[in-house]
């Protein structure tokens, strides 16, 4: 992935902080104190068990400087990297203690931002030749929401909504509870501003024509079979932006994306994507400080 942005570390640090407080509890690492001498020098490397796209390296970079920073981490495949099986990613090199310490929360975050993006990638690669761009939802794990979207950005992928404060989305219990999409999209437009976007969730092509009458910016096409979304595709006409969701793999995907809908959203890739295999390899030490 080319032009990814790294995360300013004031964000990613108090994430890491308390990953590491946690692993580390009352009384820091008991087996690593009471085996490694306090003089002892490790070199290790973090190699990859299986084939996939990285994310997480500032994290697990930070995990190991936090715990000491004479813990040097050399990364050699960037994040958004397309890596093969058993391929070195980063040399992690310093006291020993430290990087024991630090190792499986470096290792968590980077297994499991690594799976985010190794799933988005397979998605996008599935959907390539299309203009539809894949996009996460706000599915994500509580606290983890700007790295895991990092890390669909990571895999090729797009975001949609960071939180509830930066557009509007008008579902299907915002539509029920408003009495019907119009009062809907109307109360919405009458309460933001102009640079506030609003979009609307529509299940049937009836709704989505009371929904267009409207003008809104973008329309969710929630759970459509492909052929009514093609036919939702051509009633907007360019109109609004299209969005398809609901339960879309790599293996559906390609037909979703044939349909000319501008974003498929995919909610399973922070929430359930599995993670990476990543592993700490030790190689040698040096003895001495």
């Amino acid at each position: 992935m080319t032009n990814l942005s790294p995360l300013p570390a004031i964000m990613i640090e108090p994430l890491v902080r308390a990953a590491l407080l946690e692993d580390l509890g009352r009384a820091g690492d008991l087996t690593t104190d009471a085996i490694v001498p306090k003089d002892r020098h490790a070199a290790t490397v973090l190699s990859t068990r299986q084939a996939g796209t990285i994310a997480g390296l500032d994290l697990a970079t930070l995990a190991f400087r936090m715990i000491d920073r004479a813990v040097d981490m050399t990364v050699h495949r960037a994040d958004g990297s397309d890596v093969a099986q058993g391929e070195v990613i980063a040399s992690v090199n310093g006291p020993a203690r430290a990087v024991l310490m630090a190792e499986r929360t470096a290792l968590n975050f980077l297994c499991h931002l690594s799976g985010i993006a190794t799933a988005t990638a397979s998605v996008v690669s599935a959907v390539r030749g299309h203009t539809a761009k894949i996009v996460c939802t706000r599915k994500t794990t509580p606290g983890l929401r700007a790295v895991e979207k990092y890390a669909v950005r990571a895999g090729g992928g797009c975001n949609h909504r960071f939180g509830l404060d930066d557009a509007i989305l008008i579902k299907d219990n915002h539509i029920a509870i408003a009495g019907g999409i119009r009062p809907a999209i109307e109360r919405a437009r009458s309460s933001v501003g102009h640079l506030i976007k609003i979009e609307v969730e529509v299940d049937t092509l009836a709704q989505l024509e009371e929904a267009l009458a409207l003008a809104p910016d973008a329309v969710l096409l929630d759970n459509m079979l492909v052929e009514e979304l093609r036919q939702a595709v051509a009633m907007v006409a360019g109109r609004a932006i299209t969005e398809a969701s609901g339960r879309i793999t790599p293996a559906t995907a390609p037909a979703f994306a044939a349909t000319g809908v501008d974003l498929i959203s995919v909610g399973w890739l922070t929430h359930s994507a599995p993670i990476l295999d990543i592993g700490l390899d030790y190689r040698e030490h040096d003895g001495q400080v």
